[in-house]
Protein backbone atom coordinates (compact mmCIF):
# COMPACT_ATOMS: atom_id res chain seq x y z
CA UNK A 1 0.00 0.00 0.00
CA UNK A 2 0.91 3.32 -0.19
CA UNK A 3 1.76 5.41 2.78
CA UNK A 4 3.36 8.65 3.83
CA UNK A 5 6.23 7.62 6.07
CA UNK A 6 8.82 10.00 7.91
CA UNK A 7 12.32 8.12 7.38
CA UNK A 8 14.35 10.82 9.20
CA UNK A 9 13.36 13.99 10.99
CA UNK A 10 14.31 17.58 9.63
CA UNK A 11 12.43 21.13 9.32
CA UNK A 12 12.09 21.37 5.41
CA UNK A 13 10.13 17.98 5.32
CA UNK A 14 13.11 15.84 3.34
CA UNK A 15 12.39 13.37 5.57
CA UNK A 16 9.00 12.49 4.38
CA UNK A 17 8.13 10.38 1.31
CA UNK A 18 5.51 9.07 -0.26
CA UNK A 19 6.24 5.03 -0.57
CA UNK A 20 4.94 1.81 -0.70
CA UNK A 21 5.10 -0.63 2.44
CA UNK A 22 3.12 -3.87 3.52
CA UNK A 23 -0.53 -3.23 4.20
CA UNK A 24 -0.52 -3.71 8.23
CA UNK A 25 -2.19 -6.76 9.89
CA UNK A 26 -4.27 -6.14 12.70
CA UNK A 27 -2.97 -7.85 16.02
CA UNK A 28 -4.85 -8.21 19.13
CA UNK A 29 -7.43 -5.99 19.97
CA UNK A 30 -7.11 -3.51 16.55
CA UNK A 31 -9.38 -3.10 13.34
CA UNK A 32 -7.81 -2.83 9.73
CA UNK A 33 -9.52 0.05 8.19
CA UNK A 34 -9.55 0.92 4.37
CA UNK A 35 -8.55 4.63 4.69
CA UNK A 36 -10.76 7.35 2.68
CA UNK A 37 -10.08 10.42 4.36
CA UNK A 38 -7.17 11.11 6.78
CA UNK A 39 -6.84 14.91 7.50
CA UNK A 40 -3.68 16.77 8.73
CA UNK A 41 -2.81 17.85 12.66
CA UNK A 42 -0.62 20.48 13.57
CA UNK A 43 0.85 17.82 15.52
CA UNK A 44 1.71 15.46 12.53
CA UNK A 45 3.71 18.47 10.94
CA UNK A 46 5.43 18.76 14.43
CA UNK A 47 6.18 15.48 14.67
CA UNK A 48 8.16 15.60 11.18
CA UNK A 49 10.40 17.93 13.01
CA UNK A 50 10.59 16.08 16.66
CA UNK A 51 9.08 19.02 18.03
CA UNK A 52 5.97 17.50 19.16
CA UNK A 53 5.74 15.92 22.90
CA UNK A 54 5.14 12.62 21.65
CA UNK A 55 8.10 11.05 19.62
CA UNK A 56 7.65 8.28 17.86
CA UNK A 57 11.03 6.45 16.46
CA UNK A 58 11.52 6.73 12.95
CA UNK A 59 10.84 5.63 10.57
CA UNK A 60 6.83 5.71 11.08
CA UNK A 61 3.75 6.27 8.99
CA UNK A 62 2.43 9.95 9.45
CA UNK A 63 -1.55 10.75 10.45
CA UNK A 64 -3.31 11.01 13.70
CA UNK A 65 -6.40 10.42 12.79
CA UNK A 66 -8.37 9.58 9.75
CA UNK A 67 -12.17 7.81 8.76
CA UNK A 68 -12.85 4.93 6.51
CA UNK A 69 -14.33 1.57 6.23
CA UNK A 70 -13.45 -1.60 8.42
CA UNK A 71 -12.32 -4.59 6.63
CA UNK A 72 -11.53 -6.73 9.16
CA UNK A 73 -12.14 -6.59 12.62
CA UNK A 74 -11.81 -8.87 16.45
CA UNK A 75 -15.18 -10.35 17.13
CA UNK A 76 -14.75 -9.13 20.56
CA UNK A 77 -14.04 -5.74 18.98
CA UNK A 78 -17.81 -3.85 18.49
CA UNK A 79 -16.91 -3.90 14.97
CA UNK A 80 -17.90 -5.65 11.66
CA UNK A 81 -16.82 -5.54 7.82
CA UNK A 82 -18.27 -2.42 5.98
CA UNK A 83 -19.01 -0.07 9.33
CA UNK A 84 -18.03 3.33 8.69
CA UNK A 85 -15.59 4.04 11.33
CA UNK A 86 -13.64 7.37 12.67
CA UNK A 87 -10.17 7.52 14.85
CA UNK A 88 -6.51 7.38 14.95
CA UNK A 89 -3.45 5.97 16.97
CA UNK A 90 -0.91 8.51 16.84
CA UNK A 91 0.82 7.58 13.63
CA UNK A 92 0.09 5.25 10.70
CA UNK A 93 -3.50 7.39 9.32
CA UNK A 94 -1.96 8.44 5.78
CA UNK A 95 -1.98 5.14 4.28
CA UNK A 96 -4.47 3.59 1.85
CA UNK A 97 -4.87 0.94 5.43
CA UNK A 98 -4.53 1.49 8.98
CA UNK A 99 -4.52 -1.11 11.58
CA UNK A 100 -6.02 1.21 15.02
CA UNK A 101 -6.80 -0.32 18.41
CA UNK A 102 -10.77 -0.65 18.17
CA UNK A 103 -10.81 1.11 21.82
CA UNK A 104 -9.93 4.01 19.42
CA UNK A 105 -12.19 3.66 16.89
CA UNK A 106 -16.18 5.20 16.95
CA UNK A 107 -19.05 4.67 13.74
CA UNK A 108 -19.39 7.49 11.86
CA UNK A 109 -22.66 9.59 12.38
CA UNK A 110 -24.68 9.14 9.45
CA UNK A 111 -24.76 13.11 8.59
CA UNK A 112 -21.08 12.70 7.81
CA UNK A 113 -18.76 11.78 4.83
CA UNK A 114 -15.72 10.09 5.42
CA UNK A 115 -13.67 13.96 4.81
CA UNK A 116 -16.03 15.82 7.64
CA UNK A 117 -15.76 12.48 10.08
CA UNK A 118 -12.04 12.44 9.29
CA UNK A 119 -11.49 16.25 10.37
CA UNK A 120 -13.57 16.23 12.94
CA UNK A 121 -12.26 13.91 15.96
CA UNK A 122 -9.48 15.43 17.25
CA UNK A 123 -10.19 19.55 16.48
CA UNK A 124 -13.53 18.81 18.35
CA UNK A 125 -12.95 16.77 21.25
CA UNK A 126 -10.11 19.65 22.26
CA UNK A 127 -12.82 22.03 21.91
CA UNK A 128 -15.23 20.05 23.74
CA UNK A 129 -12.78 19.29 26.62
CA UNK A 130 -11.91 22.53 27.23
CA UNK A 131 -14.41 24.78 26.74
CA UNK A 132 -17.11 22.31 28.31
CA UNK A 133 -15.05 19.68 30.45
CA UNK A 134 -12.20 21.94 31.75
CA UNK A 135 -14.22 25.66 31.70
CA UNK A 136 -17.55 24.85 32.29
CA UNK A 137 -19.00 26.49 29.06
CA UNK A 138 -22.93 27.92 29.68
CA UNK A 139 -25.30 30.15 27.18
CA UNK A 140 -24.27 33.40 27.07
CA UNK A 141 -20.98 33.50 28.08
CA UNK A 142 -18.41 35.46 26.10
CA UNK A 143 -15.38 33.01 24.54
CA UNK A 144 -12.91 34.68 22.60
CA UNK A 145 -11.03 31.91 20.24
CA UNK A 146 -7.66 32.65 19.06
CA UNK A 147 -6.09 31.28 16.28
CA UNK A 148 -9.72 31.01 14.65
CA UNK A 149 -8.41 29.75 11.47
CA UNK A 150 -6.86 26.62 12.29
CA UNK A 151 -8.68 23.25 12.39
CA UNK A 152 -8.71 23.10 16.12
CA UNK A 153 -9.76 26.99 16.24
CA UNK A 154 -12.44 26.30 14.04
CA UNK A 155 -13.36 23.67 15.43
CA UNK A 156 -13.78 25.67 18.91
CA UNK A 157 -15.70 28.43 17.07
CA UNK A 158 -18.51 26.51 16.02
CA UNK A 159 -19.00 24.17 18.67
CA UNK A 160 -19.38 27.40 21.60
CA UNK A 161 -21.83 28.80 18.73
CA UNK A 162 -23.50 25.94 18.85
CA UNK A 163 -24.06 25.87 22.85
CA UNK A 164 -25.03 29.02 22.40
CA UNK A 165 -21.66 31.23 23.91
CA UNK A 166 -21.03 34.96 22.24
CA UNK A 167 -18.39 33.96 20.35
CA UNK A 168 -15.17 36.42 19.43
CA UNK A 169 -12.97 34.71 16.43
CA UNK A 170 -9.33 36.31 16.61
CA UNK A 171 -7.12 35.76 13.88
CA UNK A 172 -3.34 37.48 12.97
CA UNK A 173 -4.36 37.67 9.43
CA UNK A 174 -6.66 39.83 7.89
CA UNK A 175 -7.23 38.30 4.80
CA UNK A 176 -8.74 35.16 6.54
CA UNK A 177 -11.33 37.30 8.53
CA UNK A 178 -13.98 37.09 6.01
CA UNK A 179 -13.71 33.29 5.75
CA UNK A 180 -14.05 32.63 9.05
CA UNK A 181 -16.74 34.66 9.04
CA UNK A 182 -18.69 32.63 6.80
CA UNK A 183 -17.12 28.98 7.60
CA UNK A 184 -17.95 29.26 10.97
CA UNK A 185 -20.40 32.02 11.94
CA UNK A 186 -19.21 33.44 14.70
CA UNK A 187 -20.60 36.97 16.57
CA UNK A 188 -17.37 38.69 15.66
CA UNK A 189 -13.99 38.58 13.64
CA UNK A 190 -11.30 40.74 15.40
CA UNK A 191 -7.58 41.03 14.32
CA UNK A 192 -5.13 39.34 17.19
CA UNK A 193 -2.82 42.20 16.79
CA UNK A 194 -1.09 44.35 18.94
CA UNK A 195 -3.82 45.89 21.71
CA UNK A 196 -6.77 44.10 20.77
CA UNK A 197 -8.41 43.63 24.49
CA UNK A 198 -9.71 47.26 23.30
CA UNK A 199 -11.73 46.30 20.60
CA UNK A 200 -13.19 42.99 22.60
CA UNK A 201 -13.65 46.01 25.57
CA UNK A 202 -16.24 47.58 23.15
CA UNK A 203 -17.22 44.21 21.59
CA UNK A 204 -18.29 43.14 25.23
CA UNK A 205 -19.42 46.35 26.37
CA UNK A 206 -16.72 46.25 29.12
CA UNK A 207 -17.76 42.73 30.23
CA UNK A 208 -14.41 41.18 28.74
CA UNK A 209 -14.26 37.09 28.15
CA UNK A 210 -15.49 34.34 30.33
CA UNK A 211 -13.00 31.98 28.03
CA UNK A 212 -10.10 32.59 26.37
CA UNK A 213 -9.02 29.78 23.96
CA UNK A 214 -5.82 30.18 22.82
CA UNK A 215 -3.82 27.48 20.51
CA UNK A 216 -1.57 30.51 19.52
CA UNK A 217 0.84 31.53 22.33
CA UNK A 218 3.43 34.01 22.39
CA UNK A 219 1.54 37.96 22.03
CA UNK A 220 -1.17 36.97 21.49
CA UNK A 221 -1.49 35.20 25.49
CA UNK A 222 0.23 37.94 26.55
CA UNK A 223 -2.57 40.28 25.32
CA UNK A 224 -5.10 37.93 26.24
CA UNK A 225 -4.55 37.90 29.57
CA UNK A 226 -6.26 40.82 29.27
CA UNK A 227 -9.39 40.09 27.64
CA UNK A 228 -10.04 38.05 30.82
CA UNK A 229 -12.96 38.44 32.80
CA UNK A 230 -13.24 38.87 36.83
CA UNK A 231 -13.47 34.48 37.54
CA UNK A 232 -12.58 33.58 33.67
CA UNK A 233 -10.84 31.09 32.55
CA UNK A 234 -7.17 31.15 29.98
CA UNK A 235 -7.18 27.84 28.06
CA UNK A 236 -3.39 26.92 27.08
CA UNK A 237 -3.86 24.85 24.29
CA UNK A 238 -0.46 25.15 21.89
CA UNK A 239 1.84 27.45 20.70
CA UNK A 240 1.51 27.45 16.85
CA UNK A 241 3.16 31.47 17.11
CA UNK A 242 6.70 29.31 18.04
CA UNK A 243 7.25 30.78 21.74
CA UNK A 244 6.11 29.45 24.99
CA UNK A 245 4.54 32.30 26.50
CA UNK A 246 5.38 33.28 30.40
CA UNK A 247 2.56 34.94 32.75
CA UNK A 248 3.53 36.69 36.21
CA UNK A 249 0.89 35.09 38.51
CA UNK A 250 0.47 38.80 39.88
CA UNK A 251 -1.93 38.95 37.11
CA UNK A 252 -4.13 35.86 37.16
CA UNK A 253 -4.57 36.64 40.92
CA UNK A 254 -5.39 40.03 40.65
CA UNK A 255 -7.80 39.99 37.79
CA UNK A 256 -9.49 36.78 39.30
CA UNK A 257 -8.76 34.83 36.38
CA UNK A 258 -7.40 30.92 35.89
CA UNK A 259 -5.04 29.70 33.25
CA UNK A 260 -5.95 26.18 32.61
CA UNK A 261 -3.93 23.66 30.49
CA UNK A 262 -5.71 21.37 27.80
CA UNK A 263 -4.49 17.88 26.53
CA UNK A 264 -7.31 16.32 25.13
CA UNK A 265 -5.68 13.41 24.21
CA UNK A 266 -4.26 12.92 27.91
CA UNK A 267 -7.55 13.64 29.28
CA UNK A 268 -9.43 11.10 27.56
CA UNK A 269 -6.32 8.40 28.41
CA UNK A 270 -6.88 9.21 31.94
CA UNK A 271 -10.57 9.10 32.28
CA UNK A 272 -11.51 6.77 29.75
CA UNK A 273 -15.56 7.42 30.59
CA UNK A 274 -15.52 10.84 30.16
CA UNK A 275 -13.41 10.55 26.85
CA UNK A 276 -16.81 8.49 25.87
CA UNK A 277 -18.76 10.57 27.13
CA UNK A 278 -17.29 13.55 25.04
CA UNK A 279 -17.33 11.52 21.99
CA UNK A 280 -20.99 10.75 21.99
CA UNK A 281 -21.69 14.33 23.07
CA UNK A 282 -19.90 15.43 19.89
CA UNK A 283 -21.76 12.95 17.53
CA UNK A 284 -24.79 13.43 18.72
CA UNK A 285 -24.08 17.17 18.12
CA UNK A 286 -22.88 16.29 14.58
CA UNK A 287 -25.78 13.98 14.12
CA UNK A 288 -28.31 16.87 14.55
CA UNK A 289 -26.58 19.26 12.18
CA UNK A 290 -25.27 21.80 14.68
CA UNK A 291 -21.87 21.25 14.33
CA UNK A 292 -19.86 20.82 11.10
CA UNK A 293 -16.11 20.50 10.21
CA UNK A 294 -14.81 23.51 8.49
CA UNK A 295 -12.51 22.09 5.41
CA UNK A 296 -10.22 24.54 3.88
CA UNK A 297 -9.17 21.60 0.89
CA UNK A 298 -9.01 17.64 0.39
CA UNK A 299 -6.18 16.66 -1.53
CA UNK A 300 -5.14 12.91 -2.84
CA UNK A 301 -2.21 11.34 -1.04
CA UNK A 302 -0.07 12.00 -3.70
CA UNK A 303 -0.41 16.00 -3.09
CA UNK A 304 0.73 15.29 0.63
CA UNK A 305 3.13 17.79 0.22
CA UNK A 306 0.97 20.60 -0.33
CA UNK A 307 -1.01 19.98 2.78
CA UNK A 308 1.96 20.49 4.66
CA UNK A 309 3.17 23.06 3.49
CA UNK A 310 -0.22 25.24 3.32
CA UNK A 311 -0.42 24.33 6.95
CA UNK A 312 3.59 25.29 7.81
CA UNK A 313 2.66 28.61 5.93
CA UNK A 314 -0.46 29.29 7.94
CA UNK A 315 -2.26 29.51 4.91
CA UNK A 316 -5.20 27.38 6.15
CA UNK A 317 -8.76 28.72 6.83
CA UNK A 318 -9.83 24.91 8.46
CA UNK A 319 -8.73 21.49 7.88
CA UNK A 320 -6.28 19.99 5.23
CA UNK A 321 -7.47 16.07 4.12
CA UNK A 322 -5.81 13.66 1.95
CA UNK A 323 -8.07 10.92 0.23
CA UNK A 324 -5.52 8.29 -0.17
CA UNK A 325 -6.27 6.54 -3.97
CA UNK A 326 -8.25 9.66 -5.24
Amino acid sequence: MQALRIDHLSDDLSGANLVEVPTPHPGAGEVLIRVHAASLNYPDLLMTRGEYQFKPPVPFVSGLECAGEVIEAGRDSGFAAGDRVMGGNKTGAFAEFASIPDRNLSLIPDALGFAQAAAMGAAYSTAYTGLVELCGLEAGQWVLVNGASGGVGLAAVDLAKALGANVIAATGVEAKRERIGRMASPDHVILSQGRFRERVIEITNGKLCDIVFDPVGGDTFDESTRCVAFGGRLVVVGFTSGRIAQVATNIPLIKGFSIVGLRAGEYARRFPERGQAIEAKIANLAQAGRITPAIDRALPLSKWREGFEAMANRQLVGKVVFEPGA
